[in-house]
């Protein structure tokens, strides 16, 4: 297999941490699963499959300085500024703009920078076994997860035959956005149904076509990038003008059967989407309490307790979320940990930048 580069997107905002994650230090940066940040591992769970050499980072103009401090080690002219935030589709197609065009019949994996993997060597296996699928085929294959529950927080890849056991690509034939209650249950047992964990790999050549097809505003854009000769005012004003849409809205649900591809992805995959998912990666007491930090929990069961300074002390509650971070606490019931964005809008409707 030629050599796989990697593009990885890190220019989240991470709203569901707050009070952890905040504009100067979202999600991507900080040692939320324990170690170094979550980009840091990101990257270094990609080799030796993706060296750093062969690593760029899609970033905003806002994050870009921390995001080189963070990564030193990495080439400056790979970490992509957006001007402004459009979205994944623009996102990416800027960052394939700034790749060497030669090496457009390449493979590249398009993954987040904010993902918990337990088995890093299996996590690379999937790609790399990906990657000989999209070279062989001229197509996109994304990683779907096998659904351990009825999750109604993630998107689904719905399959065109059952999901294999072993690391074979099989037909996506539908996107689905994150379902009801009763839609997640009949996906979660249907065999056919995989989570979308937002990992894409195709050689760019495929993908610019098909930015071409379905979204030609940001294909063109990609061209005059290419051709050089912009300043950086005439291309932030050429991204402005971009449409903001998602690359599963913007070009992978308009793609027919055939040209995206899946493989199911078994590497322990947590999208640490919330609070609540990050219970899976904490350790837990005898009551089920998954704790960091300095805490004390008495008469309590079943709660995510997080503390990165002072003290939490709990007595008598259960099925909490309770966060102590920096000049703010955060307690609410662990089945609305996607809720927490609504106090993120609340802040922002308020002014509240000192807490943002």
């Amino acid at each position: 297999m030629p050599q796989l580069r990697a593009l990885v997107l890190a220019g989240g905002s991470g709203s569901r941490f707050w009070p952890l994650s905040r504009r100067d230090r979202p999600k991507q940066l900080l040692p939320i699963a324990g170690g170094a940040s979550l980009l840091r591992r990101t990257l270094e769970r990609l080799a030796p499959l993706t060296p750093t050499e062969a690593q760029w980072v899609s970033t905003t103009v806002e994050l870009r300085s921390a995001i080189e401090r963070e990564l030193s080690e990495l080439s400056p002219e790979r970490i992509i500024a957006e001007p402004e935030s459009r979205n994944t589709a623009p996102a990416i197609a800027w960052t394939l703009a700034r790749m060497p065009r030669a090496d457009d019949s390449l493979p590249v994996a398009v993954l987040p920078s904010d993902h918990h993997v337990a088995d890093a060597e299996a996590f690379r296996d999937a790609l790399e076994a990906a990657a000989n699928a999209a070279m062989e085929r001229r197509c996109v294959v994304t990683l779907g997860v096998p659904p351990e529950r009825p999750e109604t927080g993630f998107g689904y890849l719905e399959l065109a035959e059952p999901a294999p056991a072993e690391a074979e690509a099989v037909a996506v034939t539908r996107f689905y956005e994150k379902p009801d209650a009763e839609t997640a249950r009949r996906f979660a047992a249907s065999g056919r149904h995989l989570w979308n964990a937002g990992i894409f790999v195709f050689a760019p050549e495929v993908l610019l076509a098909h930015l071409a097809a379905h979204q030609p505003e940001i294909h063109r854009a990609v061209g005059k990038v290419r051709a050089g000769g912009l300043d950086a005012v005439a291309e932030a004003l050429i991204y402005a003008a971009l449409p903001a849409v998602s690359i599963d809205h913007g070009v992978m649900e308009r793609l027919g059967t055939g040209d995206v591809l899946t493989l199911p992805l078994r590497c322990g995959w947590s999208d640490l989407g919330s609070w609540e998912a990050l219970a899976g990666t904490l350790p837990a007491d005898e009551r089920g309490n998954h704790v960091r930090g300095d805490v004390l929990a008495l008469d309590a069961r079943d709660n995510v307790l997080f503390s990165d300074a002072g003290t939490i002390a709990v007595l008598g509650v259960d099925g909490l979320v309770v966060v102590r971070s920096g000049d703010a606490v955060l307690v609410l019931p662990r089945e609305r940990s996607q809720d927490v964005r609504r106090i993120v809008a609340e802040l922002e409707r308020a002014g509240r930048r000192d807490l943002l």
